[in-house]
């Protein structure tokens, strides 16, 4: 599969930019770095403002607001244990939050639009690291392939607002994501934020031991949101290809090593289990960047770090934290 790497010209700063799902983990990202960017007309609405799912409210928005760019960030995201338990909810929502959006800036001709996927839209066996190319190869890990299935669909639909409207349209593929205004939920997180709250509610309660899914040995690449915000800024700065690009690190450890930090940033010292009854999902799932980085851009957070950072801002913020009051 071979696709066009065309160059970007630049956003101008004084564009208005409509970022959908700004007060999520990666739409908020996008709107501090494009604030620090030095753009002045940033556009959001919060889920209570604007329904995604209703179609005909997201026309008139994007009718009446015309913006030069869009960001959809906006999504039903969860763990392994939400997306096995829920698949109807993460097909359905994220279908019609991507359908709507989409449909309504081609319908104003939005110049530019970057779509956010997901690294779980390969196939489940994909040779490592994953390349762009490997779409559409093989069968899907089962316990998260109704999301996948949405943002393979987000993905063509770009391609084919490329072809048939000449839109300088893009989609964005990251890893794992976490950092600060994560959720928290115990039912429908994703790892990283899951065992933040696990082993901090084990130290506060003085818990002997921690229970985590799996075995532990499945390998998984993270990169910190603001890391993957400053990627999706330079994609839109310097990349009109009609292939989606991954944004990841280019490296990974199994969900042990990642316990072991989370644990160590906590200052819990107790014992950890794992209970092997539960999914691990993939194998490994680890991104190849080559793209990416030929197009000027790598990630600048260390991992050890952003996990300090992620849980110093869960302390701060627990009793508000998504998925915890």
């Amino acid at each position: 599969m071979e696709f066009d790497t065309g160059v970007a010209q630049p956003l101008d700063r004084d564009s208005t930019v409509y970022i959908a799902g700004h007060r999520g983990l990666v739409g908020s990202a996008i709107w501090r770095c494009f604030e620090r960017a030095g753009f002045r007309n940033l556009t959001g609405m919060s889920s209570a403002e604007l329904d995604l799912r209703d179609r005909s409210s997201v026309s008139a928005f994007m009718a009446e607001t015309r913006p030069d760019a869009v960001v959809l960030a906006a999504a039903r995201v969860g763990g392994i244990g939400a997306n096995n338990t829920y698949p109807v909810d993460f097909l359905s929502d994220n279908l019609q939050i991507q359908v709507n959006v989409l449909d309504a800036a081609v319908a104003v001709q939005v110049p530019r639009l970057l779509f956010l996927g997901s690294s779980c839209i390969y196939p489940k066996h994909a040779a490592q690291p994953i390349k762009e190319e490997y779409l559409l190869t093989g069968h899907l890990e089962p316990t998260n392939d109704a999301y996948a299935i949405a943002k393979i669909a987000g993905i063509l639909q770009v391609q084919a607002v490329r072809r048939q409207y000449g839109l300088s349209w893009i989609s964005a593929m990251p890893t794992n994501l976490y950092g600060r205004g994560d959720n928290f939920s115990a039912q429908s997180s994703h790892v990283l934020p899951a065992l933040i709250r696990r082993y901090s509610e084990a130290l506060r309660d003085g818990g002997a031991e921690v229970t985590n899914w799996g075995s532990g040995r499945p390998l998984r690449e993270f990169l910190h949101v603001d890391d993957m915000a400053e990627a999706c800024l330079h994609l839109l700065d310097h990349y009109d290809g009609s292939g989606h690009v991954n944004v990841g690190t280019g490296s990974d450890l199994s969900i042990a090593e990642v316990a072991a930090l989370v644990a160590e940033a906590v200052g819990y010292h107790g014992q950890t289990r794992w209970d092997a009854s539960k999914p691990d999902g993939t194998a490994r799932k680890l991104l190849d960047v080559t793209l990416l980085r030929s197009l000027g851009w790598q990630p600048r957070i260390d991992l050890a770090a952003g996990i300090a950072d992620t849980v110093s801002w869960y302390r701060e913020h627990e009793s508000t934290a998504r998925g915890v009051s």
